[in-house]
């Protein structure tokens, strides 16, 4: 695609903030930040995913795990996506064109579509399997896949920086 190669993404590399952020201490502190960002967004994601599935916490309520947890999801997950942000700046162009780069994004696309679903599909009638300690298929199906999505989240980030 045309996008991809695009002129505009070495002009994003060119400008000061990403020359500021690419040259200096300020791209490791990035670094650390989104991976401590991402860690808490996946931890937990991934204990409410494990209360989906009836294979932890099955004495808590999903609403109250979800109240509790989502919370901290949602704030990591923008901190996640400000740092990323940074850090994606300072080489643009061959992160767009980087296919652990693209495999991160589709999966972070398919993780989010599938959160969206649950969310405003099946969590509106969560009082049916709110305290049931093995919630209905359809519910462990959304928790596994969300499991599956944000683990290859994780490990295609990890392989952004070592393709090339």
């Amino acid at each position: 695609m045309e996008i991809l190669t695009a002129p505009f993404w070495i002009d994003v590399e060119n400008w000061p903030i990403s020359w500021g952020i690419g040259g200096t201490a300020w791209f490791p502190f990035l670094e650390s930040i989104h991976v401590i960002a991402a860690a808490l967004v996946v931890g937990s994601i991934l204990m409410v995913d494990l209360r989906l599935l009836g294979l932890a916490a099955k004495r808590y309520p999903i609403t109250t795990l979800s109240k509790e947890l989502v919370p901290w999801s949602i704030g990591a997950f923008v901190i996640a996506v400000i740092t990323g942000a940074g850090m994606f700046i300072t080489r643009a162009a061959s992160h767009v064109v980087n296919p652990a780069f693209q495999w991160k994004m589709a999966l972070l696309l398919l993780a989010g579509l599938n959160m969206a679903y649950f969310h405003f599909r099946v969590y509106k009638h969560v009082e049916r399997w709110n305290s049931s300690a093995s919630p209905p298929t359809q519910v462990k199906i959304i928790g596994g896949l969300s499991l599956f999505l944000w683990s290859g989240v994780m490990l295609a980030g990890r392989w952004v920086g070592h393709i090339i």
